[in-house]
């Protein structure tokens, strides 16, 4: 595989913190790479609730499937990650890879296989070489420590060029909790729930319910606003834990999680840190160097608004106009209109770097290409659309097309 340089758009790791309850470790078990760690394994402290997000894509990985099937148990005692292998249309040897993993996990850990999440990223088709992951595990386990965040988020890298994670610290009453997370992903994302790879872990202790309620809700308007190429993985999952250890007041089962103020900063926090995580995605995205911020307003509703600005984010055309910084501003016009939502001429204006371009279905009087050529040449471009139809917005987040995406994609299991 081609190691391509450091995305131009990477942002360095966080200072990351301890989150009481999780312990982490990192190997080497050589399922695809060589010199370099693909393993994880996280430990979390008895009681600890989950919730998860999965692909819909119809032809999902057996480690997908596996969480779905683990996820109404409602608590977690572990999590193993594998990069290289995506576990993917491999029949019953991938349902058995699975089913083995979780059995070693648990005998180490000292809880039932029903417990172990699993996740999986790499090629697709090909059968995941289970003895290298599980001869890996022990020594994974007796090296489990508090602080291997850092570790953690590059050991799920495939072709990823830097390490995603996001933290924050928030409250809960009058009890401080901490939020953190890591994630991986740079190609095939198109998310249709959430995106690739994301494992998020919380001190707090909330009921397996809220916690999946806050997590639906929340990748609604972050991981499923982003795009990098039109392809929705099959392995595209986000996983939330929540290991209890801090002493806030109890939050009842019946708690409206999206409404009750007790939860408001936590909801915030937590949405933030799907956000970051999020928009590192795409920061990474293959062969990158522009992200484009895409506002769509004046839709008839939320989803409309949203279904209309990845029309113009996953448009070819748009995307490589962005990349040559060409000010072809008509490929987003027909982008809007093939993406089958309503959507009139006479009412669309369009705006690039806060520059009006098209309004009333013409040019704006007055219009200058320098202003907006000029905007296109930096690592960010704004693009903003009202549809004037309605009341419904939406933000997404996309990014050029290039010919680093080929020369990654061409040569992805050489």
């Amino acid at each position: 595989m081609q190691i391509m340089p450091t995305s131009p758009l990477a942002l360095p790791l966080p200072e990351l913190g301890v989150v009481r309850g999780v312990r982490l470790a990192t190997g080497a078990a050589g399922i695809r790479y060589t010199g370099r760690t693909d393993l994880v394994l996280m430990e979390f402290a008895l009681g600890t609730t989950m919730a998860g997000v999965f692909t819909r894509n119809q032809c999902p990985g057996a480690p997908v499937e596996w969480c779905r099937s683990v996820l109404s148990g409602g608590v977690a005692r572990a999590l193993v990650v594998n990069a290289g292998n995506a576990n993917v249309f491999t029949g019953r040897a991938g349902y058995e890879t699975c089913q083995r993993t979780a059995e070693v996990a648990a005998e180490l850990i000292g809880c039932k296989p029903e417990q172990v999440c699993l996740a999986s990223t790499g090629v697709i088709g090909e059968i995941l070489p289970v003895e290298r992951l599980t001869r890996a595990l022990p020594s994974l386990y007796n090296t489990l420590n508090t602080t291997g965040w850092a570790e953690a988020a590059r050991g799920i890298m495939t072709t990823d060029t830097f390490p995603k994670a996001a933290v924050k610290t928030t409250q809960i009453g009058e009890e401080k909790v901490i939020i953190q997370g890591i994630a991986k992903g740079s190609g095939m994302i198109a998310p249709d729930m959430a995106t690739m790879l994301s494992f998020i872990v919380t001190d707090a202790a909330l009921p397996a319910p809220i916690l999946q309620t806050l997590l639906s809700e929340g990748v609604k308007t972050t991981f499923n606003c982003i795009t990098v190429d039109s392809d929705t993985s099959t392995s595209d999952t986000v996983l939330l834990f929540a290991t209890g250890m801090a002493s806030h007041a109890s939050i009842d089962v019946t708690t409206d999680a999206l409404t009750d103020p007790i939860l408001a900063d936590f909801r915030k926090a937590l949405n933030a840190v799907l956000q970051e995580l999020a928009l590192m995605v795409v920061r990474d995205g293959e062969g990158i160097t522009k992200l484009m911020h895409i506002t769509v307003t004046g839709a008839v509703s939320e989803d409309s608004a949203r279904r209309v600005g990845l029309a113009i984010g996953n448009s070819p055309l748009v995307k490589t106009a962005i990349a040559g910084e060409d000010a072809n501003w008509g490929r987003i016009v027909m982008a809007v209109g093939k993406s089958g939502e309503p959507a009139h001429r006479d009412t669309l204006s369009l705006s690039i770097g806060g520059v009006c371009i098209a309004e009333y279905g013409t040019v704006c009087e007055g219009y200058d290409e320098t202003q907006v050529v000029a905007h296109m040449r930096g690592q960010e471009v704004d693009i903003a659309v009202d549809l004037g139809q309605g009341n419904g917005s939406a933000k997404i987040w996309s990014c050029d097309l290039t010919h680093g995406y080929i020369d990654i994609n061409g040569s992805y299991r050489s």
